[in-house]
C-alpha cells in the first residue's frame, strides 16, 4: 500500500513538474528568451514571431508625441520633433521598423538612421531617442515582475542606467497568441521620457 502511495506522489510530482514546465516554456519569460536569443542570432523571423514590431512602434511614436517638455529637454529642435512625429507616422513606423531590423540581423544600428534622411524625414530616429533611456553602457538587470492577467501580461524589464547611477524598469505589454506570447507595447515610454529627461535637467545643474 505504501509503495502504491509513494508511486502516486512520484507520478503527481513529474506530472506537476512538466506542466509547469509546459506552462513556463508558453508563457511570457520563455517569449522574452526567444526575443533575446533571436537578437543574439542575427533572426530577424522569430524576433517577428515574439515581438510585433508594427504594434510596438506605433504605439512608441504616439507616446514619444505626447511628450512636449521631454522631448524640449532630450532632443535639439524637440517640439519640430513633436510635429514631425504626428504628420510622419507611417514613414517614422516604417524606419523605425528598419531600425530594429537592422539592429537585429547586424547587432548594429549604424547606417539605420541615415535612412530617415534619405526619405526625407528630417534624420529622425527613434532608436537615437531610446538611447537617451537607455545608453550604450546600460545592461540588463532582472525581470522585477511578470504579472498575466488572461491572455494579456504586463512585464518589467529592470536595466541599468549608468549615466544617471540608477536603474529603470521597462514595462512590456504581451498577449497570448494561443501557442506563443508576443510583445506588442511599451506601456512606459512616455513616463520614461519624462523621469530621464529629469534627471539630465538635475545633471546639468549639478555640473557633472
Amino acid at each position: 500500500m505504501k509503495r502504491i502511495i509513494l508511486l502516486l506522489l512520484l507520478v503527481l510530482a513529474v506530472t506537476g513538474g512538466y506542466f509547469y514546465y509546459q506552462s513556463l516554456k508558453a508563457g511570457p519569460r520563455f517569449a522574452l528568451a526567444q526575443v533575446a536569443n533571436a537578437a543574439r542570432t542575427h533572426d530577424m523571423a522569430t524576433f517577428e514571431k515574439y515581438v510585433d514590431v508594427n504594434s510596438v512602434t506605433g504605439n512608441l511614436i504616439d507616446q514619444v508625441a505626447n511628450q512636449g517638455s521631454a522631448l524640449g529637454m532630450l532632443n535639439p529642435g524637440g517640439f519640430a520633433f513633436k510635429s514631425a512625429l504626428r504628420m510622419l507616422k507611417p514613414q517614422l513606423t516604417q524606419v523605425a521598423r528598419k531600425e530594429i531590423q537592422q539592429f537585429v540581423e547586424t547587432g548594429s544600428l549604424q547606417g539605420a538612421a541615415g535612412g530617415a534622411a534619405s526619405q526625407g524625414t528630417m534624420n529622425i530616429s527613434l532608436a537615437g531617442l531610446a538611447g537617451k533611456v537607455a545608453s550604450a553602457d546600460s545592461k540588463f538587470k532582472d525581470v522585477a515582475y511578470v504579472k498575466e492577467e488572461g491572455e494579456q501580461a504586463l512585464v518589467g524589464i529592470e536595466f541599468t542606467q549608468p549615466k544617471y547611477d540608477t536603474t529603470m524598469v521597462v514595462e512590456l505589454k504581451m498577449l497570448n497568441r494561443g501557442n506563443h506570447w508576443q510583445i506588442t507595447e511599451i506601456t512606459n515610454t512616455g513616463d520614461l521620457l519624462k523621469h530621464v529627461a529629469r534627471l539630465e535637467k538635475r545633471r546639468l545643474l549639478e555640473g557633472k
